[in-house]
């Protein structure tokens, strides 16, 4: 599924074998300074996926995840500002879900 940024933030998925590869996608500028996304998937490390600039004025972050599975996550930026997911398949209280 291609990224639209009319709705940020958005996810692309692809089915990979056993796998569903995420990316997450932001814009470069909003929010300003650094954003992560974290999850169960990494132990809720702010390091472990930042989102990096790509050429078309996103910035993503791309997980490999077990098929069939259910995770929570959020996206963290700079001066500890948390934000959820719009395009997530749902929540469980702060927290968005992801389908795989």
């Amino acid at each position: 599924m291609p990224a639209t940024l009319g709705s940020l933030p958005v996810l692309e998925r692809k089915q990979l074998k056993g796998r569903t590869q995420v990316t997450f996608v932001l814009p470069e500028d909003s929010p300003e300074g650094p954003v992560s996304v974290v999850g169960d998937f990494n132990q809720w490390n702010p390091s472990a996926h930042p989102l990096r600039p790509r050429g078309d004025g996103t910035r993503v972050a791309t997980v490999a995840l077990p098929a069939n599975g259910s995770h929570s996550f959020r996206y963290l930026a700079a001066g500890d500002y948390w934000f959820d997911e719009d395009q997530a398949d749902g929540h469980d209280g702060a927290n968005s879900r992801l389908h795989t």
